[in-house]
């Protein structure tokens, strides 16, 4: 959906999930037993918030663990800035930020925890896409990778020109 644009607090649904993201959900995820759910009560922005509520799950990361994820277009070289508050009670997860093309991957991550956030916590960071051209794409990629109950809102990914990322059709 072009007009939700990232949809980073989740508010926009079709059928219950959030547009614009890749999901990793229960129906994919190998050995795994989990909730990934739209919650609100607790949120940071909007109405809203993405929930995971894990019982079980392997910490392999990308599909093999619960989790979200999405490429956006990007330019090489270009800076971008990453932002979004975390409420976390007892999982472990890792969010990974990289420079990626059709066949290839430059990724960073940019945070792993198992701290508990009993009240919302922010986090920012700068990642700078590598500069060779075949990079023109931005993929952003949270994992849950143990059990516990986490929540993530209010995602932005905002280049040097002070514009959001635009989702790739892919």
């Amino acid at each position: 959906d072009s007009a939700a644009g990232i949809n980073g607090s989740f508010e926009v649904l079709e059928s219950g999930v959030p547009v614009n993201w890749l999901l990793f959900t229960p129906a994919i995820v190998e050995n795994s037993d989990f909730d990934l759910m739209i919650d609100t009560t607790e949120f940071k922005d909007g109405r809203q918030s993405l929930e995971f509520l894990v019982r079980q799950c392997s910490d392999l990361g990308e599909m093999g663990s619960p989790g979200i994820g999405k490429e956006y277009e990007a330019t090489p070289g270009e800076a971008y800035k990453i932002s979004f508050w975390i409420k976390n009670e007892e999982s472990k997860y890792a969010i990974k930020i990289g420079g990626v093309s059709a066949f290839d991957g430059q990724y960073e991550t940019i945070t792993t925890s198992n701290d508990t956030y009993d009240t919302w916590r922010y986090f920012e960071y700068e990642y700078t896409m590598p500069r060779e051209e075949k990079f023109n794409r931005l993929r952003f990629v949270l994992n849950i990778l143990s059990k516990g109950h986490f929540w993530i809102d209010d995602i932005k990914i905002v280049g040097s020109d002070g514009k959001s990322v635009v989702p790739t059709s892919r």
